[in-house]
């Protein structure tokens, strides 16, 4: 089959100026992070580089692989060494490029994981709150659904609700299940600590990936309710979009492979 090809460079270059790279100060090297092969024709995107989505991406022939969570943490051990020497063997053997993007996947207005989870849990977007605007506001409005429309959650119960059908899995929730909704906040992944945030933007409930500790007494002493939704099932979403984006603009051929966790 014909298809088109990108180059490695150029695609890294269209990916930053796209994702406005530069603008943040982030915990990891956003971009090309393991140079592959120079010719890019199929894109396998995932959340997270583990060895599962590595050896899915080359049973597709990829030449590269898109992430959300990628490599080189900032305080990791730099060795190569153990489960990071099998990664980086697979790709660098097999010239597969890695790019993967981090805080700016989450913060694009229209293909970030804020952007599309609020989309696809029918929110809309007013306003912003924490470091670089990263937290997202609105309100839960009605969605359409196979059987008609499904109305607006008015409680946190119905969002919980909304949630579980659309995730596939049913969130945590700290706090009072008949509470009435008014502003919602969110915001993917382990962002649990922006809940004080949240509460200071005014908003009823709070919805991110993961829990700890200190959020629950928070969530039950400001009335603020606090939905654990997973890190992963709420961050599925940017990355597919920006696989899918890639292709459209290129040509290219694009897989989203879910390698389930359920953290």
């Amino acid at each position: 089959m014909i298809r088109k090809l990108v180059d490695r460079d150029a695609l890294a270059r269209y990916l930053a100026q796209k994702l406005n790279v530069e603008q943040y100060r982030d915990y990891c090297p956003n971009g090309l992070q393991v140079e592959g092969r120079a010719e890019i024709g199929v894109i396998v995107s995932g959340v997270t580089a583990s060895l599962a989505l590595i050896e899915a991406a080359l049973d597709l022939k990829a030449d590269a692989i898109l992430v959300h969570h990628g490599y080189f943490w900032r305080g990791e051990d730099p060795r190569v060494v153990g489960i990071r020497q099998k990664r980086l063997a697979r790709l660098l053997v097999n010239g597969v490029n890695l790019y993967a993007y981090h805080l700016p996947l989450d913060m694009h207005p229209e293909l970030g994981n804020n952007a599309r989870l609020g989309a696809l849990l029918g929110f809309s977007a007013h306003g912003r709150f924490a470091e670089n605007g990263i937290g997202w506001l609105g309100r839960a409005e009605a969605l359409a659904s196979g059987t008609g429309t499904a109305p607006a959650p008015a409680t946190v119960a119905d969002l919980a609700a909304r949630i579980a059908q659309k995730l596939g899995r049913a969130p945590l929730v700290i706090g009072d299940p008949d509470q009435p909704l008014g502003d919602i906040g969110w915001c993917t992944g382990a962002a649990q600590n922006m809940l004080g945030d949240a509460i200071a933007a005014g908003a009823t409930a709070y919805i991110s990936g993961e829990i700890s500790e200190p959020t629950v007494h928070l969530a039950r002493e400001s009335g603020v309710a606090y939905l654990a939704a997973g890190h992963h099932a709420t961050e599925r979403y940017g990355v597919q979009a920006l696989g899918a984006h890639l292709a459209e603009h290129y040509g290219l051929q694009h897989h989203f492979v879910d390698i389930d966790n359920p953290a």
